[in-house]
């Protein structure tokens, strides 16, 4: 996601702030300002944990090297934070460490919102991590959508044998999932100035869909 000239995109922590506000599930997590912040962070959620540069002008964390994960211990959380602290830019303006569980599940799924230039914002809800770009598996909706229109988009994944008992996890909620389709299309209603919002990934954990990152444009 890049910004236009009349845009910008929110930090991940300002992402989720908004975005939870319309009951977008997410994990625990904390913002800290330096490695020892970022262990008792880690010891208050449990080992192991992700560690992330969140800044206001830091769009592309993966790219830039910039997310650490599984991080097993005290040490290896004091090491990423102070690593990320440094690697932060003077572009990248005031910066803190993201931290969170590192969640595990077998299936993720991408949904967001996207303005279509000739139709106005969309909801949208795909099938996300190393399998997206190969399956292509992406349902449209026009904003506001109802209850049955989530359930419709849901029901309308070329790959639904992912949605069903999977690997030893149960089936994937699908109340839940609708409930994260009707959040982002309330926030697009009630903040017509998102121009993109991306959830990606949507981690299954036992059947529940929680997302572990967000990115928000907003436009003016």
């Amino acid at each position: 996601m890049s910004d236009t000239p009349h845009s910008r995109t929110l930090s991940e922590a300002e992402s989720k702030q908004l975005l939870a506000r319309y009951g977008v599930p997410f994990a625990e997590e904390r913002l800290v300002a330096d490695p020892a912040g970022a262990v008792a962070a880690a010891d208050a959620i449990g080992y192991p944990v992700v560690a992330k540069l969140n800044g206001d002008g830091i769009a592309h964390k993966t790219e830039r090297g910039l997310v650490r994960l599984g991080l097993a211990d005290a040490d290896a959380v004091a090491r990423a934070a102070a690593e990320l602290l440094a690697a932060a830019t003077a572009d990248d303006g005031e910066v803190s460490v993201l931290v969170a569980p590192m969640l595990r599940g077998n299936r993720e799924l991408i949904a967001g919102l996207a303005e279509d230039p000739q139709f106005g914002t969309t909801v949208l809800l795909g099938v996300g991590g190393v399998l997206a770009e190969a399956i292509g598996d992406v349902v449209l909706r026009l904003v506001p959508i109802e209850v049955v229109d989530a359930e419709e988009m849901i029901d309308d994944l070329a790959t639904q044998a992912l949605l069903g008992p999977f690997r030893g996890e149960p089936a994937v909620d699908r109340d839940a999932l609708t409930g994260v389709l009707l959040g982002l299309s309330a926030a697009a209603v009630e903040h017509p100035e998102i121009a993109s919002a991306d959830l990606n990934p949507l981690i299954v954990v036992d059947g529940r869909p929680v997302a572990v990152d967000a990115l928000v444009e907003v436009t003016g």
